[in-house]
């Protein structure tokens, strides 16, 4: 068992024959990924990579069994990519795409949960389980095969941080990219409880940011939910009230979603939180050989 992808994941790209379609179709591919199908209106018959292309998500489902989607479409047009997707009954939706309009994901996001499918982002690098699949940008060579699970806000933070346990020994078991953005499909609270039911998992990282209140809440989840050992991160202690700082939903406003208060929270719930990125696979390292030595 793993968290939301697994070997029996077959993965369609829309907007496959785009630059970035085209170079992270291979990599999935690469990583392991059964990557099925293609999707880009227009270009239908074609190939990339020797995965076959065709016009509709709908077509593309009914004929190579997809279950996942990974969007690469251009904003203006990642909602109907989004809406298609859900529609042809695709489950796993990974937006890769930023610079979504706001109240196009208040549409995408309330859409999809009303037929039953989760959206991973939108602005994000997306999932992956080491050994099983990919659907996303993540690089392949940070991972390894292992029982630490990742959920993280930041796409860089997450390569360094995964780079490093696996450095240290270590290995994930699933990691989820949430995205950056104001608005996402899956939040630190949806995915805790995956990883808190998912046997393959031993302990937690989560890398969070300033600016809104997801860590906070997410350390309500943690203090009355999870029993595993969580190990965090808050990017942003520097930054002056008030300025965003890289992602649209990394901003402070009237005292709240600073990083103290984020530190605060998680600490009262139990977890270890790491001053610097670095610090992070030194605690995980530590955590994984006390429970080594049960």
């Amino acid at each position: 068992m793993t968290v939301l992808v697994d070997t029996s994941t077959r993965v369609v790209v829309q907007g496959i024959t785009g630059h970035q379609g085209t170079v992270h179709t291979r990599q999935m591919k690469l990583f392991g990924t059964a990557v099925a199908a293609g999707v880009t209106p227009g270009k239908g018959g074609t190939e990339v990579d020797g995965v076959p292309v065709f016009d509709s998500v709908r077509e593309a489902v009914d004929a190579t069994r997809a279950n996942a989607s990974c969007i690469f479409v251009p904003a203006p047009f990642a909602k109907d990519a989004l809406i298609e997707s859900v529609d042809a009954g695709i489950r796993l939706a990974v937006v890769v795409t930023e610079h979504i309009p706001f109240h196009d994901m208040l549409v995408m996001y309330h859409y999809a949960r009303s037929k039953g499918t989760r959206i991973i982002g939108p602005n994000c690098p997306g999932i992956a389980a080491p050994g099983k699949a990919k659907v996303g940008i993540i690089p392949n060579v940070v991972f390894h095969p292992g029982r630490v699970g990742v959920i993280s806000r930041s796409g860089t933070l997450t390569y360094e941080i995964v780079n490093g346990i696996k450095e240290h020994g270590l290995g994930q078991s699933t990691c989820i990219g949430l995205g950056g953005d104001p608005v996402v499909g899956t939040s630190f609270v949806d995915a805790l409880p995956l990883f808190q039911g998912d046997p393959e998992t031993d302990l937690l990282v989560m890398v969070g940011e300033i600016g809104g209140t997801a860590e906070e809440e997410a350390a309500e989840y943690i203090h009355g939910h999870v029993t595993k050992p969580v190990v965090a991160y808050i990017a942003g202690r520097s930054a002056p009230p008030g300025k965003r700082m890289g992602h649209a939903g990394a901003i402070i406003t009237r005292g709240r979603g600073t990083a103290e208060s984020k530190v605060a929270a998680l600490e009262k719930a139990g977890a270890q939180v790491a001053r610097f990125p670095y610090e992070v696979p030194e605690m995980v390292a530590a955590i994984a050989a006390r429970q080594a030595r049960r």
